[in-house]
């Protein structure tokens, strides 16, 4: 792109500065005729025996037709210090040149050489105009021979140029600028391919960087490939770690709470009731740090029309003793870019409390949310959260409703997965009467 402003800009200047320097050339050749036919008046002139001044004959049979635009004069400085015409050409029929702007003052500065001046014709044409002073033989008095010419075609030509010139860089300036364009677009494209392959490998669909660039390229591509395996490699520690540490906790915790139940008593009840309570933050934890871990290594591609069919099968036959009915809607070509299990968590938590509090129905709509989004939305017809429960229920543990069976992570944990994947949780009232809490995830 800046080759291709810098190309403009070269060009820009390129053609002022051409046109310019035609003009100037046109102007010094149209002075330097002028200049020619005044400088044969003075050669040519005479003065005979009064002291008056006699012009040569002329060849130009313009100077002969009146207002033809071709003129010359022969001037004497009067006592007002104005020029006054001796003798002119007949096509100046009874009108005068005029003098430069500076006057004879003007002229008197630069004897016998010539002044050129832009003036106006008795036929009110733009003239070009050369005025020089000078003395003659017998003659005490200084002599003004002056000579103009239409100069309309002059600057017809200078205009024709600048519009020709134009056009030609014009033209050649967007050559240049589609040169430069498709140069960069064939020059950058093995870039562009590599970016195509980066996203498919981040989007899972590709493990890694495989198609054959150039030699610039290739180190590059082949650094990806190994900083992707070493991202591999470090999920699958962490993996390996957090269960070797759910393995060691929970089997102490397993012999605590079998041992209070064992033993009985107060004592043992407060040892079972902790001991509870440590294994629900030990799960808590160890399963959003599994799904952090997912969701920074995983290639996983879920399709999610399935897992919500599955849910609303298995679902409507453990709640088969309140009668729910599931509705539930998803596009085929929902995709969720992660692990069927982080899935099967986030929506089936969602349906699971729909069907424990609802009063026998439920709604649960996928949608797309655009390009690279999607939203999850499940209902139901009970008896609805206020706004002050709402804040409350997506807390870890928390349990408005003590009577139901569970711990209280549900919702906590569908909202914690749903960040580990960029995504968000919303509840809000629900046509139905109920609850309604909406999920939004990333799309595949």
């Amino acid at each position: 792109m800046l080759a291709a402003v810098w190309s403009v800009v070269v060009l820009i200047v390129s053609g002022l500065a051409l046109t310019a320097l035609f003009r100037q050339e046109a102007i010094s050749r149209f002075d330097q005729d002028l200049f020619d036919v005044a400088d044969g008046l003075y050669a040519g002139s005479t003065v005979d025996d009064q002291g008056e001044v006699d012009a040569p004959p002329l060849t130009d049979s313009r100077a002969t037709r009146a207002y033809s635009g071709k003129y010359w004069q022969i001037s004497e400085p009067g006592p007002d210090g104005k020029l006054h015409a001796a003798q002119r050409s007949r096509s100046l029929w009874d009108s005068e040149l005029k003098g430069p702007e500076g006057g004879l003052a003007q002229l008197q500065a630069h004897p016998g050489q010539p002044v050129y001046y832009d003036t106006v014709g008795p036929a009110k044409e733009p003239l070009r105009a050369a005025a020089m002073l000078a003395r003659l033989q017998g003659r005490q008095a200084p002599v003004v021979f002056m000579a103009a010419e239409d100069r309309t075609p002059y600057e017809t030509d200078s205009r024709r140029f600048s519009l020709e010139t134009a056009a030609g860089l014009v033209i050649l300036g967007v050559g240049l600028v589609l040169v430069v364009l498709v140069q960069v677009r064939i020059g950058l494209q093995p870039l562009f391919e590599l970016r195509s392959e980066v996203a498919d490998v981040r989007t899972g669909k590709a493990e890694r960087v495989s198609g054959a660039y150039p030699s610039e390229l290739q180190p590059l591509a082949e650094e990806l490939n190994a900083l992707v395996a070493h991202d591999q490699e470090v999920v699958e520690r962490q993996r390996t770690h957090v269960g070797n540490l759910a393995h060691a906790l929970k089997t102490p915790l397993s012999v605590m709470l079998a041992e209070s139940e064992r033993q009985g008593g107060p004592l043992a009840e407060l040892v079972g009731h902790q001991a509870q309570l440590m294994r629900q933050q030990v799960d808590h934890h160890l399963r959003r740090a599994r799904a952090a871990a997912r969701t920074q290594g995983s290639r996983e591609r879920t399709p999610l029309e399935p897992v919500m069919d599955e849910l609303a099968v298995t679902l409507e036959r453990i709640f088969s003793d309140k009668a729910v009915e599931i509705d539930w809607r998803c596009p085929e070509d929902l995709v969720f870019p992660g692990e069927r299990q982080d899935l099967l968590e986030i929506v089936g938590n969602l349906i699971e409390n729909a069907c424990k509090y609802g009063r026998g129905r439920v709604r649960a709509i996928a949608a797309p949310a655009g390009p690279e989004r999607m939203t999850v939305t499940v209902e139901d017809n009970g008896a609805g959260l206020s706004e002050t429960e709402r804040a409350q229920v997506l807390k870890r543990g928390a349990r408005l409703d003590e009577t139901a069976p569970g711990s209280g992570l549900g919702l906590s944990i569908v909202d914690e997965l749903a960040r580990a994947y960029d995504g968000a949780v919303s509840l809000s009232s629900s046509p139905l009467g109920g609850l309604k809490v909406s999920v939004e995830l990333p799309r595949a």
